[in-house]
């Protein structure tokens, strides 16, 4: 019985640790969103009408170009949605979805943090299974060799 407690143990503590590890690739993802929306914060409060950037075109390619009109900027609100904004207005939205991600990384580190107490408390039942197992062994050889010295 103790080794099949011991063989579950191990199987959920390796299903938590796969989970926290998933957890952690996304939180890697959602850091990443938000440097890049830091970067394109900074860019509406740095560029003004006439500058001149380079647009990625894909692939590793670009283009110079040279920005129209800052206040017609277009930011991606999520769920196929995009607006256009006037400069300042462009740069409240993306500190606004800089928020959101934000709220976002807290909930999956929280959730990281509960896994990982859990899975100290399964590492906790693991030993306390190995000891109580170690203890019967030693019982039962002492048992064993204790006897025919009496006789």
């Amino acid at each position: 019985m103790g080794q099949q407690q011991l063989q579950q143990l191990s199987q959920e503590l390796q299903e938590i640790q796969e989970q926290i590890e998933a957890l952690q690739a996304n939180v890697e993802e959602l850091q990443q969103e938000k440097t890049e929306i830091d970067e394109a914060i900074e860019a509406l409060e740095t560029l003004e009408t006439g500058s001149t950037v380079q647009v990625p075109l894909g692939g590793g390619a670009y283009l110079r170009a040279t920005i129209e009109d800052i206040d017609e900027a277009i930011v991606d609100l999520g769920a196929d949605y995009a607006a256009e904004f006037e400069q300042d207005d462009a740069v409240d939205a993306l500190e606004n979805k800089k928020d959101t991600v934000d709220n976002r990384i807290d909930d999956v580190n929280e959730e990281i943090a509960e896994l990982e107490s859990e899975s100290e408390q399964l590492e906790q039942q693991a030993q306390q299974l190995q000891q109580q197992a170690m203890q019967q062994q030693m019982q039962q050889m002492g048992q064993g060799q204790g006897q025919p010295d009496d006789e």
